[in-house]
């Protein structure tokens, strides 16, 4: 099978892209814009850290592979990695605390459709335009609101808050996670409630209730 010139994987960190080290760097970057020019939707509009691997880059060449990307998909890149554990590991901490000073009071919007094994995460609230389906998972640290049908799996509050919430249109999940509590869905087929719902955290125990302005001023959130 003939090796894809560039691969996307996704990482701890962030996205590492795999490189062809064969192909000369003109043709490789026609190559780089056409695989996130295709997969701009897929990828949505977070902010990562990305790695280039499988062939050694100049400054020059990496500075192009940025710009590529950046005028080819909603991603704000925030920083580089190399391929060495150690530093890895200390931009990754430097990501994370960048991110947070950054979205500190500020929540992102996605908009879409997400299918079965389609995986988004967030350092922020993230409002979703659209449904997400069975075998879907979104991953929050702060707020999850969904704007359509939510049938996956949602993780609020991933960074440890317990004072999170999940909010959607139709509320149908599989599972759902705010804090370090898991509630999933009873195998008993139940009809989809027709108003909007709030998923919340007391006392150990996740809640789903109407969402009202009377469930809004109740609950601490």
């Amino acid at each position: 099978m003939k090796k894809a010139p560039v691969v996307i994987k996704g990482n701890k960190s962030g996205i590492r892209i795999v490189l062809d080290a064969d192909l000369d760097f003109e043709t490789l970057l026609e190559k780089v814009q056409d695989k996130f020019s295709s997969s701009a939707d897929f990828l949505g509009n977070a902010q990562v850290a990305v790695s280039f691997e499988g062939r050694e880059l100049t400054e020059d060449e990496e500075g192009m592979l940025l710009q590529c990307i950046a005028e080819n998909s909603k991603l704000d890149v925030v920083c580089v990695l190399d391929n060495d554990r150690e530093r890895e590991q200390y931009f990754s901490r430097s990501l994370n605390e960048r991110l947070m000073q950054m979205n500190a009071n500020t929540g992102q919007f996605f908009k879409g459709n997400l299918r079965s094994g389609q995986v988004l995460e967030f350092e922020t609230s993230i409002v979703i335009l659209g449904d997400v389906n069975a075998g879907a998972h979104v991953v929050s640290t702060g707020n999850i609101v969904v704007l359509g049908s939510l049938c996956g799996t949602v993780y609020a509050g991933a960074s440890g808050r317990e004072n999170c919430f999940v909010a959607a249109l139709k509320m149908n999940p599989v599972q759902i996670r705010i804090g370090d509590v898991i509630a999933r869905s009873s195998d008993e087929k139940k009809p989809v409630p027709k108003e909007p719902q709030i998923a919340y955290l007391e006392n150990g125990t996740i809640y789903v209730d109407t969402l009202s302005r009377k469930t809004l001023a109740d609950i601490h959130i």
